[in-house]
Formats: C-alpha cells, structure tokens, sequence
C-alpha cells in the first residue's frame, strides 16, 4: 500500500491510509466518520455512507450531533453499536470544544459569560433558563437552573432567582436561556421577563449585568446590544 498514490486508491475506501499520510486535517467529516463506524454495508463503503448521514445533516456537526440512536439507525449500514460510537465521538468533541473555558471564574465580557454557561443550554430541544450568579468583583459564585419550558413570566419565578441570590450572596447577575429553534431575535416575552427579574433585583441591590440567548455556537447579548 505504501508504494500507490492516493490517485490509486478508491476514492472511498481509504480514509485511515489518507490519515496516515496527509494528516487529520486533510480529512473530510465523512471521512472521519468512516474511520470510527469501520465498514459500510453490502453496496455501500463506509464514506459513502457518512457523506449521506453529514449530508442529511446539511454538512453540520453540530446538527448531527442532535442526531438519536434510532435516527442514525434508519441508514441502512448503521447499527445500534455504530450508532452509539458516532454520538460518543460528536459528544467528545463538543466537550473538548468547551474545555478551555469551563473554568473561568471571573466574567468581564459576554463571552465569557457564554463560554460559562453554553454547554448547558446548547443542542436543548426545550428552552431552560439559567442563572450565573457574581461577587461584587464579577466572580463566578454558582450557576442554577431556575426552570425548563418556554419562556415566561409565570415559568421563570423572580423570587426564586432572588432566592438563589441571597444565599450565595451575590452582587450581580447574568441571565442566559436558550432558543431551540436557532433564532436569537429576542422575543416580547423575554422583554419582559427581562425587566420582571431586574425590577425585583434591584430591591435587593443586584446588579444585571446581561441576559443571554443562547444558539447554536452563537449568543445574543441584551447589554451588547444596549437592551437592558
């Protein structure tokens, strides 16, 4: 094998010979996938297979990773064990994504307010509502979820989050829940919610710093966009 060019090889056969010679990254997700699941079915190699999943994802990792057992398994060649191994993989990967910032401890931007809270509201098929709950320096002093559903003002209890504030004595806020559908236009109802959870902090002296919509790989900030 090490004597023929790749020119020589099928061109959908031969992922882990492609790896060994060009690298990771000259791979295609396809390809990658194929590497994990080992063979196709009778008529299908292993990356034709793959480039049908990723395509049925629309060329999306992140998609794919909302993909179930029995959803992967409708393709013909995709058993429980396969399936199972493609959902481990995208999980590490999504994890590892995050690695670096799930130990941030001080919150001085949006972002990092997102990089804090993100691996729990990402790829949710319901929308939660978070809190990240800050010292008066904007250190990281706990994060709750207040409640799962949609959004609204008798779903999201005030008192609840004011609750949670006053037992770990926290000075300030950031609000963050997630849009399932990918939108992140603010919808009236988090206006509202919004300025309910402000008007019963600010009894108490807390500060909102921000309230998130959180999408897929991306965010809405209301303090970025001057909406608080």
């Amino acid at each position: 094998m090490q004597n023929l060019t790749i020119k020589q090889w099928a061109d959908d056969d031969k992922p882990r010979e492609k790896l060994m010679l060009k690298g990771k990254d000259a791979l295609s997700d396809a390809e990658l996938l194929a590497i994990l699941i080992g063979s196709g079915s009778t008529n299908e190699s292993a990356v034709r297979l793959c480039q049908r999943i990723t395509a049925e994802a629309k060329h999306n990792l992140n998609d794919l990773s909302k993909y179930s057992v029995e959803q992967l398994m409708r393709f013909k060649g995709i058993g429980e064990a396969k399936a199972i191994t493609i959902i481990a993989a995208l999980e590490l990967g999504k994890r590892r994504q995050h690695e670096t910032h799930k130990n941030i401890e001080k919150i001085t931007t949006s972002r990092e307010a997102y990089y804090t809270i993100c691996s729990f509201l990402e790829d949710l098929p319901h929308e939660e509502f978070w809190v990240i709950y800050l010292s008066n320096a904007n250190q990281v002093l706990a994060k709750k979820q207040i409640s799962k559903g949609a959004l609204n003002a008798t779903t999201t209890d005030a008192r609840l989050i004011i609750k949670y504030a006053l037992e770990n004595n926290a000075l300030g806020m950031v609000l963050a829940h997630n849009h399932p559908s990918g939108n992140l236009e603010p919808s009236p109802e988090d206006f509202n919610v919004t300025q309910l959870i402000k008007n019963a902090a600010q009894l108490f002296r807390i500060n909102i710093l921000d309230h998130l919509i959180v999408g897929k790989n991306q965010y809405y900030s209301f303090a970025d966009a001057e909406k608080l």
